[in-house]
């Protein structure tokens, strides 16, 4: 029920919550406010937009126990979502373990670029880690099938639930598989979000992102080799004038659509919010006249 020794017990939330942001800032953690907020929601049982309603309220003993637990796990540098066990993506809230990659809002790009075109009788996503993009896709689409393949049996094991959560367990198949080996085509859209960190870049991620499970990361070497493994299956995968989606790295752009195009097929990149690029759209090219 302490801070270094600082008990919250009897504390007014405004005060516990300027002790957390000053040590969570003493640990070089970046974004205190928003942690510390989404932190005392979670402890006091409201959402993060009733804690100011709170600010005056004294900390009563169990939601000071659990404040204060919460606090040093993020002090120790644990992303929230682990903490809270939880993470908002899209209009949907996913359970996230340590086992998966924490969904994260440059994703939802993906998703929407997916969402802009047919609804798919069959969708697959290689790498389905959380379950957040299948299961988010198969809730807009209540008549769609989905496959979702991971190496990870904890990963699946949290895409089930998160699938269940959602109410689309039913529509979703989750495999153990090596990206898409062993996997029936065709599909009318295939997405990934697969590990594409380079092995060299690795050193110079946060403490939160190194939290996460190393193969959801990087596959090593120049992070490639997720899409040289998919586009040399991608041909069987894909239905004909099926579509394709896959996230990326920030300078990973023009690298993966040129692995795409020298398998036979089209790419398109496109760039986030902040310009920089994070999707490259992929189909097979127009039949010359």
């Amino acid at each position: 029920m302490s801070l270094r020794g600082q008990s919250v017990w009897g504390m007014s939330v405004r005060a516990a919550l300027a002790a957390a942001a000053a040590r969570l800032a003493a640990a070089g953690v970046p974004d205190v406010g928003r942690d510390v907020r989404l932190l005392m929601a979670d402890a006091l049982g409201v959402g993060p937009d009733r804690v100011t309603l709170a600010l005056g309220d004294p900390l009563a003993e169990a939601a000071a126990a659990r404040f204060a637990a919460h606090v040093a796990a993020r002090a120790d540098r644990r992303p929230v979502s682990q903490i809270l066990g939880r993470r908002a993506f899209w209009s949907h809230e996913f359970l996230v373990t340590a086992d998966v990659l924490d969904p994260r809002p440059e994703t939802e790009l993906l998703v929407a670029l997916a969402l802009e075109g047919p609804a798919p009788r069959r969708l697959l996503d290689i790498g389905v880690g959380s379950g957040a993009i299948l299961a988010t896709l198969l809730a807009a689409w209540p008549a769609a099938q989905g496959v979702g393949t991971d190496l990870s049996a904890p990963a699946l094991a949290v895409a089930r639930a998160n699938a269940d959560r959602l109410g689309v367990g039913p529509r979703a198949d989750l495999v153990a598989a090596c990206w898409a080996e062993g996997v029936a085509g065709p599909f009318d859209l295939v997405v990934s979000n697969p590990p594409y960190i380079a092995e060299a870049e690795m050193a110079g991620l946060s403490p939160e992102v190194l939290c996460e499970p190393r193969m959801a990361l990087t596959p090593g070497d120049d992070g490639l080799a997720a899409y040289r493994a998919i586009a040399a299956d991608l041909d069987r995968l894909l239905a004909a004038g099926g579509r394709s989606f896959f996230e990326i790295g920030a300078t990973q752009g023009a690298a993966v659509a040129a692995i795409f195009a020298a398998a036979g097929f089209a790419a398109q990149i496109h760039p986030d919010l902040g310009g920089r690029d994070r999707v490259v759209a992929v189909r097979r090219p127009e039949p010359a006249d």
